[in-house]
């Protein structure tokens, strides 16, 4: 039982060492699960009893080292969080949750191998893996962090074929060349049938792995962006997070964006893109017209003709009555409120665009499952903002300028969402501005693995991006996912870049995440054939 544990270690190890941030190692992905698969079918085929359980805390403690040490970094962000119990809580979802489910869906490829051929199992493990991300990207519990096809973030040029399938093309790569790669070395070579199969198997592995990476490397070559320029300057202002509410003033934060600005701008700037929350102040959306930090921002702008403002605020909106789920009455001013995440469009006329950050992060801006648990509302609420969380908007919106371009804003959290992303572009959007705060995890992996999967959008959508991270790294995207400038972490700056404009749709954003839909039918399918062969029938 050691050596399998030791096995387990091994797979977890490749994982982490072929993860973003790592450079150079992301193929590795492609055998990572070999060992794993080894342990596992060591104990299906010996005598001990409790196999079930014996692989169920084997791919447990596999995938919660892996799971882990690429995302340690979130026990940073919960250092402000009291009491320290609700902190726990709200960690077993990105540390405990999403290892859960990676075994489950293991668990249940044993549970196939039991009852049905190889082949058969194969095909389970493929769609219950697909099934549990697909199921961690879409529920109130999401934390798609570590969704397989991410781990290629880092390796773009090998990827550039996510246009047409979006990074559930990647998971499906992934698992194949694993499970082809493990039935390439469990093949014994003294018989003339085990020879012949496995030199069967060694091509079709060298194949699957060689042509989409060969394809790959020729579109990235051969990809011409058409020319449609537009200059766009992005902030980074470098205010601790930690000191963002209530030690800085909201206007000197605003006068330090401006400064900023005004030192790369020019006159055909057409967007300033500034960070996530970068206006601290909460605002009424309603009165925004006459506030005095708005006024501040259209004052900036009126040196520059075509120049919009892109930020992050918080914000609110005040009712009669309780409009929708998060809202909460105010005995203040005897009306209900609802308080965004929100990214603001400024321009040079009274016209404001709003849109509110739709996908939150679990715990800390909803809380999941708010109507059926809505008794643990005080618990949420030990986290700010309302105690039934954030409001939010169920589908994204594209903020237009007087000249008629279109821009996704995008907050922070949202940018994993390849599918989310891709509605932006559906409805118009020509290029994507990510807003974000990765200053509350402190100079770690998370801050870089967040800026890579922005890569994975920019080749999903072929649509430039423009990154502005309060602390962080803030950079420029273009549409083959080559950082072409970015900032250092930890220094306050702006960087300007001439980018084109896109108006084409590619297949990914046409049919968005058709891969993971087939899986997840494909899981439920499987899991109804357990339950009929537990019903009906015994193990073969």
């Amino acid at each position: 039982m050691k050596r399998n544990y030791l096995l387990g270690f091994v797979s977890a190890f490749l994982l982490w060492l072929a993860w973003p941030p790592m450079r150079f190692t992301a193929p590795l992905l492609l055998i990572a699960f070999v060992p794993l698969l080894t342990a596992a079918e060591d104990i299906i085929r010996s005598d001990s009893k409790k196999k079930g359980k014996k692989i169920f805390w084997l791919a447990g403690a596999t995938f919660f080292v892996w799971n882990t040490s690429c995302i340690y970094w979130v026990f940073n962000s919960l250092d402000a969080v009291n009491p320290a119990w609700v902190a726990a809580l709200i960690s077993l979802i990105p540390f405990g949750l999403a290892a859960v489910l990676m075994t489950l869906a293991f668990w249940l490829y044993y549970r196939l191998r039991r009852s049905f051929s190889k082949v058969v199992s194969y095909a389970g493990l493929i769609s219950f893996w697909i099934g549990y991300e697909y199921l961690h990207q879409s529920w109130d519990l999401a934390f798609p962090w570590m969704t397989l096809g991410n781990g290629f973030a880092e390796a773009h040029s090998l990827i550039q074929w996510y246009e047409y399938t979006g990074v559930y093309g990647g998971t499906l790569w992934v698992l194949i060349a694993n499970i082809l790669a493990f039935e390439l070395a469990s093949q014994k070579e003294n018989t003339a049938t085990g020879y012949a199969m496995k030199k069967r198997l060694s091509l079709v592995l060298a194949a699957w792995v060689i042509l989409p990476i060969t394809i790959s490397l020729v579109i990235y070559t051969k990809y011409q962006e058409k020319t449609n320029p537009a200059n766009i300057v992005v902030v980074q202002p470098n205010v601790d997070p930690y000191m963002k509410w209530g030690a800085i003033p909201a206007d000197v934060q605003v006068q330090q964006l401006i400064r900023l600005s005004d030192s790369l701008g020019q006159p055909n700037t057409e967007y300033f893109i500034w960070p996530e929350t970068s206006i601290p102040q909460p605002i009424e959306e309603d009165e925004i017209r006459g506030n005095v930090n708005f006024l501040t921002v259209q004052n900036f702008l009126s040196k520059y003709k075509n120049g919009n403002v892109l930020t992050g605020i918080e914000s609110y909106l005040l009712y009669d009555m309780a409009k929708t789920p998060t809202a909460r009455f105010e005995e203040r001013m005897g009306k209900y409120s609802d308080i965004f995440n929100t990214a603001v469009n400024i321009e040079n006329s009274s016209k404001v665009q709003f849109y509110h950050k739709s996908k939150l992060v679990p715990g800390v801006e909803q809380m999941p499952f708010a109507t059926a648990l809505s008794f643990l509302k005080p618990v949420f609420a030990a986290f700010g903002g309302s105690s039934g969380g954030f409001g939010k908007q169920d589908k994204p919106s594209v903020f237009y300028t007087q000249s008629g371009m279109g821009v996704a804003p995008v907050i922070c959290y949202e940018s994993i969402w390849g599918e989310y992303v891709a509605k932006y572009v559906v409805q118009g959007a020509q290029f994507i501005a990510i807003v974000t705060n990765d200053g509350w995890w402190g100079n770690t992996s998370g801050k870089d693995q967040h800026m890579d999967y922005a890569k994975l959008r920019a080749i999903e959508t072929r649509r430039w991006v423009a990154r502005s991270a309060n602390t962080g790294i803030s950079c420029f995207i273009n549409q083959r996912g080559d950082i072409t400038k970015k900032s250092k972490w930890w220094e306050a700056t702006a960087l300007k870049e001439d980018i084109n404009l896109n108006d084409d749709i590619t297949f990914y954003v046409k049919h968005g995440d058709y891969i993971a839909w087939a899986g997840t039918i494909a899981c439920g399918i499987f899991i109804l054939l357990l339950t009929l062969r537990r019903l009906f029938g015994g193990k073969r």
